[in-house]
């Protein structure tokens, strides 16, 4: 998969089929989109395009909405690559973007920079200048540049609709068995491995306390989880708590993972951690002695169910 920075740098030798849209979550209901895009374009001998903007539309146009996304756009990309697609399409929605009329986006966006001789869409799909222009414009003006247009129905829509709002729901919740059953992989946080205040090293827990740089990233609820990363090209498991603390006096929320068997220097590496399950939410316990037995059992739960997942 090629990842083009604008539509404009976008390149390619074959007409192209295009869907457009946020993909946030690249859950079960996009999959089912994206497997009908790829399979048009290998029926047709053209190249599959998703065409997505960021910042999310919403970010800039509502900018008192705090909206947190499943995914960042560097794990958006991520997960559409192992979907078979031939380019993601990553346009900058700016001001000026935001006051195209619909016909231009069409002919300069589509047609002109895209080579789209088909696009994939929802039937309430709106685009253009305050979203004016719907699906009935976007066929006559396929009929006028000479591309079709297949709707995506309503009821298709709804499913995916309903998934991306349970999702964030049950993250929001904790539930990540939920989350990760409709999102078909396990939910992921990225960043870099930052100093904390070493307070887990002190408890017999030493942590690498990732830094979530993305402040759009919804972080599921505080709690402590079984985890599971690929470092130095090796499966790792651990116990990942978010949350503040709040037995040592904590204020603020932090990402901290204890890696099983795993003893190296992770200090500015890049890390990706799966969350495959939630094992309690934080609480206050009355005394660091009753913290680290707490942290005990959560091990002996954790160590279980990765046992579990290998049997």
């Amino acid at each position: 998969m090629k990842t083009h920075s604008s539509a404009y740098t976008f390149t390619s030798k074959k007409r192209t089929v295009v869907t457009i849209g946020t993909f946030d979550g690249v859950h079960i209901g996009h999959r089912k989109i994206i497997a009908r895009l790829v399979e048009s374009a290998r029926i047709n001998d053209w190249e599959s395009v998703v065409l997505t903007f960021f910042p999310h539309p919403r970010m800039l146009l509502q900018k008192d909405t705090d909206i947190k996304l499943i995914n960042t756009i560097t794990e958006r990309g991520t997960l559409l690559e192992g979907l078979g697609l031939d380019h993601l399409v990553v346009h900058p929605f700016t001001m000026d973007f935001s006051r195209m009329q619909a016909e231009d986006f069409v002919e300069e966006i589509l047609v002109k920079a895209l080579h789209a001789k088909k696009v994939i869409i929802g039937y309430d799909h709106r685009f253009g200048r305050n979203r004016k222009a719907d699906i009935e414009d976007l066929k006559r003006f396929g009929e006028q540049f000479g591309f079709e247009v297949e709707e995506i129905s309503k009821q298709e829509l709804e499913d995916v609709a309903v998934s991306s709002t349970k999702i964030r729901a049950a993250l929001l919740d904790g539930d990540i068995k939920k989350a990760n059953a409709y999102l078909g992989y396990p939910i992921m946080l990225q960043g870099k491995v930052i100093h904390g205040k070493h307070l887990g090293k002190k408890l017999g827990y030493p942590t690498a306390n990732l830094h979530v740089p993305k402040a759009y990233k919804l972080i599921p609820a505080q709690g402590v989880y079984v985890v599971r990363s690929y470092i130095q090209e090796k499966r790792v498991y651990g116990m990942m708590n978010i949350g503040t603390n709040p037995t040592v006096g904590g204020k603020e929320q932090t990402v901290e993972t204890y890696f099983f068997d795993f003893d190296s220097d992770l200090y500015g590496k890049q890390l990706s951690i799966e969350i495959l399950c939630k094992i309690r939410g934080e609480q206050h316990f009355n005394s660091v002695d009753e913290l680290i037995k707490a942290m005990q059992e959560d091990e002996v739960f954790s160590r279980s169910y990765i046992q579990s997942l290998k049997e």
